[in-house]
């Protein structure tokens, strides 16, 4: 894979050369010292994936994602040495189209190879999902049956690359107390799970928390799926997590999720598929649409990363094509009678 490291540190930089010298396969292109110098490399030798910084001089991480992602688009994952204090800018990057967030390896000490680990593993994903393929997965999902008894509404919700705004967006137009119950399965690592639940609460106005193992989805709750296993809803109405399948490189699964909700769910539902990269979700939002429930993607115009709303819409899986800022009257005037 080629890839480009934007960094303005000598020592990290440094560190992840180091790391990505591991997987003999990945090639470090080009480097950038601050996000002007990586908008113009980029669109001069556009990589598979940049590693990009978050706080840099002349143009931080943030205002570059945004513009590699609007005229040159790749793959890029945020790196960061201190996430407590950069929450809000990681979210604000995802929400521009960066898939994912790593801490910059630590190679100072201790085993070397430990350490590049994190990254490694993500890097390795994200080539799954750049190459649009999709290892252990080639068993379809079976068709389902819903068996549970719940009466209330529900939303579930999964978007990727772009999605912390998307979900912004979608949240500020759904007033306090809505009646349904909402689920969110976002692709973000665990660590910064809590982070994004307390961000969206303060940014939306909703209740928005991380889902606990075995409670149900309540009304005018949001809860936001926090661990890197997959969440599920189980045959009784709770929600639970579960590392299996342990080869879905999703983490959380948008389609282990929507999967159980066509399958368990026996009130009304709505299946909402919004912006991100590779095709997770598609499946399990045709499974919904197949057991009766509206299914809605998000549009190409209004999306920062056009990959699991195309893929669902390439399939037949959303009743409904809307754009972001549509999508939200339309569960009010479903929940909302």
């Amino acid at each position: 894979m080629k890839v480009a490291i934007v960094n303005d540190m000598p020592m990290a930089v440094e560190a992840l050369r180091r790391a990505l010298a591991f997987e003999p396969a990945h090639q470090v292109v080009w480097v950038a010292s601050n996000g002007a110098e990586a908008v113009r490399k980029c669109a001069e030798d556009t990589p598979d994936l940049i590693l990009m910084d978050l706080i840099m001089p002349v143009m931080d991480g943030v205002e570059a994602t945004r513009q590699i992602m609007a005229e040159t688009p790749c793959a890029i994952v945020i790196v960061t040495v201190d996430r407590k204090q950069n929450v809000h800018r990681v979210f604000e990057a995802m929400g521009h189209g960066a898939l994912d967030v790593v801490d910059t390896p630590a190679l100072g000490a201790g085993d070397a190879r430990e350490a590049a680990a994190p990254l490694l593993r993500k890097i390795l994903n994200i080539g799954w999902l750049i190459g649009q393929q999709r290892p252990g997965a080639s068993k379809a999902l079976a068709a389902p049956l819903r068996e549970a008894s719940q009466r209330s509404g529900l939303v579930a919700i999964g978007s990727s690359a772009g999605g912390p705004a998307a979900l912004e967006v979608l949240l500020k137009g759904l007033p306090r107390g809505f009646p349904a119950s909402i689920v969110l399965v976002q692709h973000v690592d665990q660590v910064f799970a809590a982070g994004m639940a307390e961000w969206l609460a303060s940014a939306c106005g909703l209740p928005v928390r991380l889902a606990r193992e075995g409670e149900p989805p309540q009304p005018g709750q949001v809860l936001l799926a926090g661990t890197n296993h997959h969440i599920r809803l189980l045959q009784g109405g709770q929600l639970a997590y579960t590392a299996e399948p342990v080869n879905e490189i999703y983490r959380p699964s948008i389609d282990v999720f929507f999967e159980s909700v066509a399958r368990y769910w026996n009130g009304d539902a709505v299946g909402v598929l919004l912006t991100g990269m590779g095709r997770d979700g598609a499946q399990g939002l045709k499974l919904m649409r197949q057991q009766g429930f509206l299914t809605i993607a998000q549009d190409q115009s209004s999306s920062a990363v056009y990959g699991m709303p195309k893929a669902a819409a390439a399939i037949d899986a959303a009743v409904e094509i809307r754009p972001l800022e549509r999508i939200a009257g339309r569960l009010m005037e479903i929940f909302a009678k």
